[in-house]
């Protein structure tokens, strides 16, 4: 069985930063000539600057390899470094992989849902879902059924356009559960006094 390789810029942290620069509109300028080169380096954002120069154009030789980033020339002979849409979407992978959910002081009293029904042909999407929500500590309850007792609606929503899954996944709120003992213990929370729950 042959083994699979990994993925070098999950695993290299400079290699991260520098496509997340990009992603996030940290342009980044190169030149032929050494020369223009020092003089443009000196003039790029200070975030770049913390990467030594030379992995740093070692790093962009591989993007433009691997097409995650595009070469635009300009009239003075400079080139302009942009990030591609595969870029883009290896980026926002980044921002998956290192996703957490802030926790409040004070629980609230609701229980945040995640529940989905992915066919079989997508399961490898479904299956790196699963890991996610087990990554972010939600609790699977029953089978494809998670939950989590603090506010992450807007997390949620960006893995799972992420991994392109909307159609088949629901969120939802509780604001009462039966056997809750359990998911207290689970998550270190206790019941509220007053529950805020709005009227339908």
């Amino acid at each position: 069985m042959e083994r699979k390789q990994r993925d070098p810029y999950i695993f290299s942290p400079v290699k991260k930063k520098a496509l997340l620069l990009l992603c996030a509109g940290f342009a980044l300028g190169m030149t032929r000539s050494a020369k223009k080169q020092r003089l443009l380096l000196q003039s790029v954002p200070r975030e770049w600057k913390k990467i030594n120069r030379q992995y740093l154009s070692a790093i962009i030789r591989e993007f433009k390899e691997d097409r995650l980033v595009d070469y635009s020339e300009q009239k003075d002979g400079s080139i302009h470094i942009v990030i591609s849409e595969k870029g883009k979407k290896k980026a926002l992978g980044y921002q998956v992989d290192e996703m957490q959910i802030s926790q409040p002081r004070l629980w609230d009293g609701k229980w945040r849902l995640v529940m989905y029904d992915v066919p079989e042909k997508l399961r490898h999407s479904r299956d790196a879902l699963r890991k996610k929500l087990r990554d972010l500590q939600f609790y699977e309850l029953q089978r494809s059924v998670w939950i989590y007792p603090f506010p992450c609606e807007d997390e949620i929503t960006f893995v799972v356009e992420f991994f392109d899954l909307r159609r088949y996944v629901r969120f939802g709120e509780l604001t009462s559960l039966t056997l809750e003992e359990e998911l207290f213990k689970k998550f270190n929370v206790s019941k509220p006094l007053i529950r805020n729950e709005r009227k339908s």
